[in-house]
């Protein structure tokens, strides 16, 4: 079945409209006679987008529990049972409950499209992964959920749903997006002037850069090699020397008069050797350009000048940079250097040729040079004309020995095999074998041979001349091939510096043999069996016609494939190393994965032999003290007054919720070094969980106060009720008789950003014996007592529990001295981004921080807690 079509409303912010487009977009074809329903759409109040709704088929969301509370996610089993011919699926990014069939709703999206329903969805710029960390860096908000650039390009079209900031903000300000008392806090925060400017700019431009990549698919099926400009596009060539600093930043000047536009520099390995690059000014020159915000490319070729234009081409340049040339002006007139030839050839593209301080000076060339075909030409034509000289030397000179004639010949030959190479040299040999026939040996004028001394001596002068001509031949052919393998291992070497700084280093190896082996599509496949079943590791680029694959076997279970263009026999061997240095990389990154599996369990293994431990010796006492009051109620005969038999049963009560709280503790523990701790991040306010965590602490013990605006934060609220309930309960058993405070930083607010975003804190301090500090560290690890008492209630897993929880939820557990002695332990969660959080303000009702600060506690079990 053919893959549906998937249609993406893209916008810079939420509130642009896009759900709005997209339920329009659901009429329109609804009106042409096609099958539309609503699978999942979040109208978030809005009354205009409330309304698009009806009139249009809804299936129903699917409810899930999760922790106590229904959550609604589509329902993929009744879309595809119903098969419309389009559906509406909102939030495109969304990450799924627990228990969903897929982990995230654009995964959801794929199985409809491969079960042939066309689907619409939203997107919002901040949810793309490639933007997050800018997103970040200009709202202070890091988004949770975001959804992978690649996947959402694979869109067959994406709309942007655009309106002017100053639209979007008085939209807000008109209680359009948000109810009115949210208003402020939002057009304070998060809808800021400056920030909708930005996101717009963020969406234009990726939205900018997609269309450059259909117009670049069109260009490649159509053969169109004459440049578009479009957008203002500059290739740098880079020589490898230390003028291309110089050209880079007179590029980017160029650039940045004409407001925008891509920054390319790509150097240009020639086949034949590259003893004139410095690795040194290439780096250099390779971390400049990232820094200008450009992109660093490295090609092959025997012709630098026809490589560069060719890559220019590809890319679809309007202009290039290169130097003038560094050899001296006399060679530089001879020869013509690469700026010249790319000047000549350059066609609608515009080069500028740009001078430095290296210009003219000349350049140390160790490299030998091979043969080409210009030097063998010269051969031949000197093979033809040097004998003839020399004879006529010979002819005018009052001696007419042979040996004589033979040795200026033999020179001439030589001359003729140094410039030419073997079969120059061996027509030289041949024609002046028969010039010094028929003008030196008698009998004089004709081919005939009277003396075998002569014809010895002529047969030696051929044989020597076509020996010394097969030496240079050969000398030639070798330089060729150390050079091209010097030239190999430089690109090698290349392509390995980087892929080691990107995220996956296998895909960055294939992105760099795009540039490397100008082709549009670098793919890795394995297969169990070798034969069939093959299956996509990795790849880069876009889709390329079939007809032009080129495929390295790397072994019988992996292959590499190049689509685009075949391949030229001069780089099937580079391929073969690439292949081969893929392979390593791959078998590098098993490696390193069993070694971190390996890891992994030995410290699983450890945690599992900690943990029978305490079973077998912590978990006794509260067993044995159940067993024995049980055994006391059950004994036969004996009568217990009433007040004894509550004895018994308070006894029987205590122990079991200590054992209760012992194994939730070790449970914990254990998924927590698990890597099983999945946090359900949502806005959640600090005096919600307080209440429920010091449930059960005596009344009185602990004290709270929290400001009146203290903000929300994301985080998980079971997770985070239970990371203040194991505080203040080790404060409570290790501070007896201390006051223990709950208080929120000034304005809720804390002084250490996380990550670059802003960050909520709460602090939980007591008065007792504190903890020394080269023992704070150490207080976090599991199974860790205070001074080691062994006969504290518990295993000594509640800070290591507290402190993986509350990683698990983005944020950080430290502790400090409490001024005046005792400990101040510090929870810093980051805040809600703005537009999302119920109030605006984060400010708690009056009514809820009286219920907090008067609540009337009952006792509870002390949890087993380190200190």
């Amino acid at each position: 079945m053919a893959r549906a079509a998937l249609r993406i409303f893209l916008g810079a912010a939420p509130g642009v409209g896009k759900t709005y487009a997209m339920l329009e977009e659901a009429h329109r074809l609804l009106g042409r006679g096609e099958d539309v329903v609503v699978a999942f759409a979040m109208h978030h109040g809005r009354v205009d987008t409330q309304s698009l709704l009806q009139g249009l088929d809804i299936i129903p969301p699917r409810e899930i529990e999760y922790r106590g509370s229904i959550f609604e996610e589509m329902d993929v089993d009744a879309v595809l049972a119903r098969r419309p011919h389009t559906v509406i699926v909102d939030e495109y990014a969304h990450t799924n409950i627990p228990g969903s069939r897929h982990g995230k709703r654009w995964q959801d999206i794929e199985e409809l499209l491969d079960a042939g329903i066309n689907v619409l969805s939203t997107v919002n710029v901040q949810h793309l992964a490639s933007l997050g960390d800018v997103v970040s860096a200009i709202t202070d908000v890091k988004q949770a959920e975001t959804v992978p650039d690649d996947v959402v390009r694979r869109a067959d079209q994406i709309h942007l749903v655009d309106i002017s900031p100053e639209l979007l903000r008085q939209r807000l300000g008109d209680g359009k997006i948000y109810a009115a008392d949210k208003v402020d806090a939002a057009l304070s925060n998060y809808f800021r002037m400056g920030n909708l400017t930005a996101l717009r700019e963020l969406a234009l431009l990726w939205l900018a850069d997609r269309v450059d990549e259909g117009l670049a698919r069109y260009r490649a099926e159509n053969q169109i090699e004459q440049s578009w400009p479009a957008r203002e596009r500059i290739v740098v060539g880079l020589t490898g020397g230390p003028e291309g600093e110089v050209l880079i930043r007179r590029a980017a000047r160029i650039l940045k008069r004409v407001n925008g536009g891509d920054l390319l520099a790509v150097h240009v390995r020639a086949a034949d050797g590259v003893s004139a690059e410095s690795p040194q000014a290439l780096e250099a020159q390779r971390t400049l350009v990232r820094d200008l915000g450009g992109s660093y490319h490295t090609v092959a070729g025997e012709d630098p000048a026809k490589a560069l234009l060719d890559f220019a081409r590809s890319v679809n340049a309007t202009q290039i940079v290169v130097g003038v040339s560094r050899r001296k002006l006399p060679a530089g007139r001879l020869t013509g250097g690469v700026g010249s030839k790319v000047v000549r050839d350059s066609g609608d593209i515009d080069v500028h040729m740009v001078s430095h301080p290296l210009g003219g000076r000349g350049v140390e060339r160790s490299r030998q040079r091979d043969l080409g075909r210009i030097r063998v030409m010269v051969g031949f034509a000197m093979a033809v004309v040097v004998p003839v000289v020399l004879q006529f030397l010979l002819a005018v000179s009052p001696s007419h020995d042979i040996a004589t004639a033979v040795l200026i010949q033999l020179t001439g030959s030589v001359a003729v095999a140094l410039v030419g190479g073997l079969w120059p040299a061996l027509l030289g040999a041949l024609w002046s074998s028969l010039l010094v026939n028929y003008f030196s040996v008698p009998p004089l004028g004709t081919l005939t041979i009277s003396d075998p001394q002569n014809l010895l001596a002529l047969l030696v002068f051929v044989g020597v001349s076509s020996a010394v001509a097969l030496v240079v031949d050969l000398s030639a052919r070798r330089s060729k091939e150390a050079a091209r393998a010097r030239a190999e291992a430089t690109t090698l070497g290349d392509l390995t510096r980087g892929a080691s700084s990107a995220e996956d280093p296998i895909k960055g190896l294939l992105e760099q043999a795009l540039d490397v082996f100008q082709v549009r599509r670098a793919a890795l496949y394995e297969s169990a069996s070798g034969d069939d079943g093959w299956q996509l590791v990795a790849a880069a680029g876009e889709e390329a016609p079939d007809e032009n694959e080129n495929t390295e076997q790397i072994d019988a279970n992996t292959r590499l494939v190049l689509s685009g263009r075949v391949l030229p026999a001069s780089d099937r061997r580079l391929l073969g190393a690439f292949g081969s240095h893929l392979s390593a990389m791959m078998e590098r990154k098993q490696l390193a994965a069993s070694r971190r599996e390996v890891t992994r369990l030995a410290e699983s293994n450890t945690m599992r032999t900690s943990i029978l431990r305490a079973v077998s010796h912590d978990l006794r006492t509260p067993l044995a003290g159940i067993k024995l009051a049980v055994g006391g109620l059950r004994q036969p005969g004996v009568k217990y007054t009433e007040e004894e038999e509550q004895d018994l049963l308070a006894t029987i009560d205590e122990c079991s919720d200590r054992l209760d709280v012992l194994v939730g503790n070790l449970l914990d523990m254990s998924r927590i070094t698990s890597d099983s701790v999945n946090a359900l991040i949502k806005p959640t306010r600090w005096f919600e969980v307080i209440p429920p965590a010091l449930h059960g602490i005596p009344a009185g013990r602990v004290r709270v106060d929290l400001p009146a605006n203290m903000p929300e934060v994301d985080a998980d609220a079971g997770m985070l009720e239970r990371v203040i309930a194991n505080i203040v309960e080790n404060a409570v058993k290790y501070a007896p008789d201390s006051d223990i405070v709950i208080v929120g930083a000034a304005g809720g607010l804390s002084m250490t950003p996380l990550a670059g975003r802003p960050a909520g804190e709460l602090r939980i301090i007591d008065h007792g014996q504190g903890v020394p500090a080269a023992s704070v560290v150490q207080m976090f690890q599991p199974f860790q007592r205070l001074h080691d008492v062994p006969a504290a209630a518990g295993v000594g897993l509640g800070l290591a529990v507290a402190q993986g929880f509350t990683e698990a939820m983005g944020g950080t557990l430290t502790a400090e001295e409490t001024p005046g002695g005792g400990l101040t332990m510090l929870i810093r969660l980051p805040l809600s981004a703005g537009p999302v959080f119920d109030h605006p303000t984060g400010e708690a009702p009056m009514e809820a921080q009286s219920l907090l600060l008067q609540r009337d506690h009952h006792p509870l079990p002390t949890r087993g807690a380190n200190p």
